[in-house]
């Protein structure tokens, strides 16, 4: 069968065991020469090939709602529901998305980027059906890591006690999330695995419990099975549970989703996978290098297209944090799953008892980081713009009220080009410029980064957020490490006499060989604190000429709104005034500087507006 002849699932309801089996070999060898090419989730997906095709061939999807947790696994699920002939445009600008997309299939129910929202989405597409009295069953697909996370435990807690509804919870066990799991859930579930009787129990009930009192049931199974077993956490919580079983198995996979259909009770059917299964350095990977990989070579192993003499700003903070716990034994990093994505691999190698991962939790490491705060200790929190949004109410209620010194790593600040809508770093700046004690930074390049690091840790008192993109930058030398702190204040890069343009973070570069190279009369200010505003700086300005702010962030509660509104009290509204950021809008996958450019917010774009304005 050519994957790009199959249209919709339907095509692979004839097929036979054997007939799946070559299948899934042909589908895992698509998968990994297609991701050599563009890049994507690579582990995830090689790991769930045999579970999606038999979930597609027990159940009818759409009409059975399959919902992926997070969904970057969920490139199997595409290809057999007919986008396989896309996947060269995979998280490409205007191509297939790396994620679940509703828009592009009918067969993807529920849109995530982040972990641990499928089991509470299924939860309201089960009451829904109440209402809708549409027939269908609602299966939920969710990691062992995911599992472990707050909103997961709280809905898998919802769903169990009501008997009357049946959710169908596939627990894809892989004892990884990016990287390894952590944490009593993942002892927990370890300790399942290892319990061969525990798959035996309900063969062995049947025997042991006379016929006489089998309509006692359930209580009486539950009890024997607590008896022989040790363990029943899943039946406590109101579910039938399978497994664990194969995952890699049709006969297996096939048998056990027949009976969960079948149930019609609350069902967790616990499935044992490989992540990575069919490339041996997926497999073999415990950090999480395959999760998320750049274009590769496929007999190596290795990221194509590595630029000699740059650093990404993730490796510049980790490389200065490495430094920096050996010289104070205070510090402490604190990350939710992110050791891999946010390059703390070395970090965690040099100081290995200095580091907390606290799984997929970004409440409690934002917590964890406060309560440390106010003990003396001196946290750095590294964690994705992206998941900031969900401690929200950690980092304003638990860090910020306490004025708690914590140092916030927020990475993927800006656009994060392929993974698109679900991740974009755009909204972190209305999220916590009005947060009260809270300061707010994003350096130009690394040297500035050093200098405001070097403040954050050893003058400022209170919780400062540091931002920094997805970018490689110039490569400095090691005495950029010793960088002088830099205080919260602004600079000015270039002086102009007719217009003013306030702009952060790697943009302020870009525009400053611009104005330099085209002798354009702007005066160019690198703000790069972002909060607290620089009053006296502003002061300085002449409002009777054109002002621009240009930031790589929502422009509602951003950066231009703040200096407009400052202005503005004091009395001195701009003649001219233009902000340039993200209007209102979730911006979708695609190449960072296509997407600067598509919003007008290229340099280029920019300088085309101040030169009209200048203009007219």
């Amino acid at each position: 069968m050519e994957l790009s002849d199959i249209k919709d699932p339907n095509a692979i309801k004839p097929l036979n065991i054997a007939q799946l089996e070559a299948l899934a070999a042909s589908i895992r060898q698509f998968l990994i020469e297609s991701i050599s090419q563009t890049g994507g989730h690579l582990s995830s997906n090689l790991g769930v090939v045999e579970l999606t095709i038999a979930l597609h061939k027990v159940f009818d999807s759409p009409s059975d709602a399959i919902i992926f947790d997070v969904g970057h696994q969920g490139y199997v699920h595409k290809i057999l529901t007919g986008r396989a002939d896309r996947f060269s445009t995979l998280r490409q600008t205007d191509g297939l998305s790396g994620f679940l997309k509703r828009e592009e299939s009918a067969h993807d129910v529920f849109e995530a980027g982040h972990a641990a929202t499928s089991l509470a989405a299924g939860a309201g597409m089960l009451y829904a059906k109440d209402i809708t009295h549409e027939e269908g069953e609602i299966v939920m697909v969710i990691g062992d890591g995911a599992l472990a996370s707050g909103m997961a435990l709280e809905a898998l807690n919802f769903m169990g006690h009501d008997r009357q509804k049946a959710p169908i919870i596939i627990l894809n066990d892989n004892e990884m999330s990016i990287g390894q799991n952590i944490g009593y859930f993942s002892k927990l579930l370890t300790k399942i695995r290892l319990k061969r009787s525990y798959r035996l129990i309900r063969k062995a009930t049947k025997k042991l419990v006379p016929s006489a009192f089998r309509g006692f049931g359930a209580k009486v199974e539950r009890r024997l099975k607590t008896f022989i077993s040790g363990h029943s956490t899943f039946e406590d919580l109101g579910y039938q549970y399978y497994g664990p079983i194969d995952g890699h198995k049709f006969s297996h996979l096939l048998k056990a989703f027949t009976v969960a259909k079948e149930e019609n009770k609350p069902c967790i059917v616990h499935v044992k996978t490989v992540k990575g299964k069919g490339y041996a350095p997926s497999e073999d990977d415990t950090t999480g290098k395959y999760h998320g990989v750049k274009p590769f070579d496929i007999d190596t192993g290795e990221a194509r297209h590595d630029s000699p003499g740059v650093r990404t700003m993730s490796r510049a903070v980790a490389d200065y944090l490495t430094r920096l716990a050996t010289r104070r034994d205070d510090l402490m990093v604190i990350t939710p799953a992110m050791i891999s994505g946010s390059e703390l691999e070395g970090f965690m190698a040099a100081h290995p008892t200095r580091l907390i991962d606290v799984g997929i939790a970004e409440q409690t490491a934002a917590t964890m980081a406060a309560g440390m705060a106010l003990k003396g200790i001196k946290p750095f929190l590294s964690i994705y713009s992206t998941f900031l949004q969900r401690a929200y109410d950690q980092v304003l209620h638990d860090i910020a009220r306490h004025n708690a010194n914590v140092v916030i790593g927020v990475d993927r600040a800006g656009l994060v080009g392929a993974d698109g809508d679900t991740h974009q770093g755009i909204y972190d700046i209305p999220m916590m410029s009005h947060i009260p004690n809270l300061t707010i930074a994003h350096p130009k390049d690394v040297t500035e980064l050093y200098g405001i690091l070097n403040h954050a840790f050893h003058d400022h008192q209170g919780p400062i957020a540091i931002r920094y993109a997805r970018i490689a930058l110039p490569d400095v030398s090691d005495k950029a490490y010793d960088t002088p702190p830099i205080a919260p204040s602004w600079d000015v890069i270039i002086e102009g006499e007719v217009a003013t343009l306030i702009t952060f973070g790697e943009a302020v570069m870009a525009f400053h060989e611009k104005i330099r190279s085209e002798k354009l009369p702007i005066r160019l200010i690198n703000a790069r604190y972002i909060k607290p505003l620089d009053e006296a700086l502003l002061d300085t300005i002449d409002t009777e000429k054109p002002v621009f702010i240009v930031e790589e962030s929502t422009i509602r509660g951003g950066l231009g709104e703040a200096v407009l509104s400052y202005l503005i009290e004091q009395g001195r509204r701009p003649a001219g005034i233009k902000l340039f950021g993200f209007r209102d809008a979730f911006v979708p996958h695609g190449n960072r500087n296509d997407m600067l450019k598509r919003y007008g917010l290229d340099v280029e774009s920019v300088l085309t507006k101040v030169r009209e304005t200048l203009a007219s």
